[in-house]
């Protein structure tokens, strides 16, 4: 009997698997396969959120699985040593798993391919599977990545997808293989309590009943924050419980503006995928650089905690700060405010947020998570790098009923209308009975700072 590994990383699904596929079509039996990184919990990269969503994802993985005769083997350890230790429990001739871009993916597929070569195990790797167009395989004449998403847009559109997968109908699991038992969320302690459960049956769950109701309307409604129009998909992407690829032929099927709309937010995704493949660097420096002498902790604690604390006396913010902390999740157009505030109001450099971020979104990751952020920042792709997102501006057009604000700062919902949005506007009796902080600064003086530091006064 031949005998396969399959090493799940970011990929935690049966629909639309080419790993595991390829696996199958090599193989007699196969070994699927999770490991818990000890490497990525020393870097603190394992965050509560993310740990009790990996939970769901692995139990989710492991019931598909057994319906299909097999089981989920999940072993505990530095990545290569446990490969390398399960192929050769097995007798496995291949390992399959998919390709990733963050230098701490390559890193792990290096020492893989170097360990395993010398016990003579192939190791393949799958492009095209956590995201829909592979890294690299659209670039610019003369260049090896796109820094401008909208030519890149163009150019991805154009490519033709593989066709979806389905999912295997058996998997057949040899005997013998050591496996731990599965982590369950409700170990995990610190998680948010509005934590959404994971797994491909809750993603693909979800998938179906937004896209019945909500995918013709995206275009008009994304950015509405009192809506919560969005997919709220996110972190199955991360995950890999949904597949970019499915998505897209499922999206496109469909039809529409709105079906379009969400296309075009799938393609981000790619986007900044095969930005960080060509620049893995800009995980940690400026994509591009703008000599920013930005604030750091010990130059602006307060207005840092009150930023993370969502009590910097500007609603629209205070409540996409809060909604992070209570659901570790947050509205697109939120996420582009916040961020907005932190590094060009209050002029904190934005690997501070970037990293907060990372510490509750269950969606976070260090692609999309940083790649935005520099977005914002003005040192990442953006083609008007001094862009300045009002937020009173944008409550005012993407809240105009202040419903987002009312839902997660309650100080505010005796507040009528639109004054829910400028609380100091109120007179000084009415402002004492809020038990509401006062702006940390004001807008103009923010701005006036940045431009300062950005050299445009």
């Amino acid at each position: 009997m031949t005998v396969a590994v399959v090493l799940f990383t970011s990929d935690l699904r049966l629909h639309d698997h080419p790993p595991l596929r390829a696996a199958l079509k090599a193989a007699d039996e196969v070994v699927p396969l999770f490991v818990l990184d000890t490497g990525v919990h020393a870097a603190g990269f394992d965050a509560p959120n993310r740990r009790a969503f990996l939970a769901d994802c692995l139990g989710d993985l492991d019931s598909s699985l057994r319906r299909r005769g097999g089981r989920l083997v999940v072993r505990s350890g530095p990545v290569a040593r446990e490969v390398r230790a399960v192929a050769a429990e097995c007798g496995a001739a291949e390992v399959h798993m998919a390709a990733g871009v963050t230098a701490y993916a390559r890193r792990r597929e290096e020492r893989l391919r170097e360990q395993l070569g010398d016990d003579g195990v192939a190791l393949r790797v799958h492009e095209a599977v956590i995201t829909a167009v592979a890294p690299g395989a659209v670039t610019p004449s003369g260049g090896d990545h796109f820094a401008v998403f909208t030519p890149y847009f163009r150019r991805w559109s154009q490519e033709t997808l593989r066709k979806p997968l389905a999912a295997p109908r058996t998997v057949r699991v040899p005997d013998g293989v050591r496996g731990e038992a599965l982590p369950d969320r409700a170990d995990v302690a610190g998680t948010s309590p509005g934590l959404p459960a994971g797994g491909e049956t809750a993603g693909r769950d979800r998938y179906s009943r937004w896209s019945h109701s909500g995918l013709s309307r995206y275009e008009d409604r994304h950015d509405d924050l009192a809506g919560d129009a969005t997919s709220r998909l996110s972190p199955y992407l991360h995950f890999g419980a949904l597949s970019p690829v499915e998505l897209v032929h499922r999206a496109r099927a469909h039809g529409g503006p709105g079906a379009q709309a969400f296309v075009r937010q799938v393609c981000w995704r790619d986007f900044h995928h095969q930005v960080l493949a060509a620049r893995p660097e800009a995980s940690r420096e400026d994509y591009r650089t703008r000599h920013d002498r930005w604030r750091q902790e010990g130059d602006a604690t307060d207005d840092i905690a009150a930023w993370r604390d969502g009590r910097t006396g500007y609603p629209i913010i205070d409540a996409a700060m809060r909604q992070l902390r209570h659901e570790g999740w947050m509205h697109n157009r939120a996420r582009l405010l916040v961020a907005g505030f932190l590094t060009k109001t209050l002029y904190v450099d934005w690997r501070i947020g970037a990293r907060h971020f990372l510490d509750l979104l269950v969606d976070g990751d260090v692609v999309n998570n940083q790649l935005n952020w520099q977005w914002v920042a003005g040192t990442g792709t953006d083609t008007r790098p001094h862009r300045v997102l009002n937020p009173l501006v944008q409550s005012r057009r993407f809240d105009p009923d202040g419903a987002y604000v009312r839902r997660w700062v309650p100080e505010l919902r005796g507040l009528d209308g639109r004054s829910v949005h400028e609380p100091w506007r109120l007179a000084a009796v009415e402002r004492a009975g809020l038990d509401y902080p006062d702006r940390l600064i004001d807008l103009a003086d923010g701005l006036a700072r940045f431009k300062h530091a950005r050299g445009r006064d």
